[in-house]
């Protein structure tokens, strides 16, 4: 069950090849929660409650013009900045890469953005990934680079149709 992060979740073996996506989890995830500065969900072992992997969401916001021009003329020039939601990391202990698990954090983050934009309103969803390993994991669903950056996104008009019943 994927769930948010809470004291009782093992982080201490975490191990995912990233350090700096491995801190993360240890040593800042719980007071970025805590701050409501991102919201960490964690997939974790049902009787260790050792972590297996987890993504963070945020509010964001990118620049009108990082946008294509195709996209730029379906929304409203009095719009600077965009709102969109931040997959901000996505990480799978190494004992558990290679089973699917990065694919079942990233529907089920995709699906919870697109059920919050209903809420809190959200043009998209955008990743910066950490390399071109991640770059590619992206574009196998559908992100699209945006133009003059590394970071990538899908836009929630995709994800109706996914998850729109």
């Amino acid at each position: 069950m994927i769930e948010l992060l809470d004291k009782g979740h093992n982080r201490d073996d975490f191990d995912c090849g990233e350090e700096s996506l491995n801190d993360y989890l240890k040593h800042q995830a719980g007071q970025d929660v805590k701050r409501k500065l991102s919201a960490c969900y964690v997939l974790a072992d049902g009787e260790t409650k050792s972590v297996i992997g987890y993504y963070t969401l945020s509010n964001c916001s990118i620049p009108s013009g990082d946008l294509s021009e195709k996209i730029r003329k379906r929304l409203p020039a009095s719009y600077k900045s965009i709102p969109t939601t931040l997959l901000g990391r996505l990480a799978i202990d190494k004992k558990h890469q290679g089973k699917n698990y990065g694919k079942i954090l990233l529907i089920d983050a995709l699906k919870r953005s697109w059920e919050n934009s209903g809420l809190i309103a959200s043009f998209a969803v955008v990743v910066d990934p950490i390399d071109e390993q991640a770059a590619n994991f992206y574009r196998k669903y559908d992100f699209i680079k945006l133009p003059d950056s590394k970071k990538m996104f899908v836009v929630m008009k995709t994800l109706d149709e996914l998850f729109r019943p």
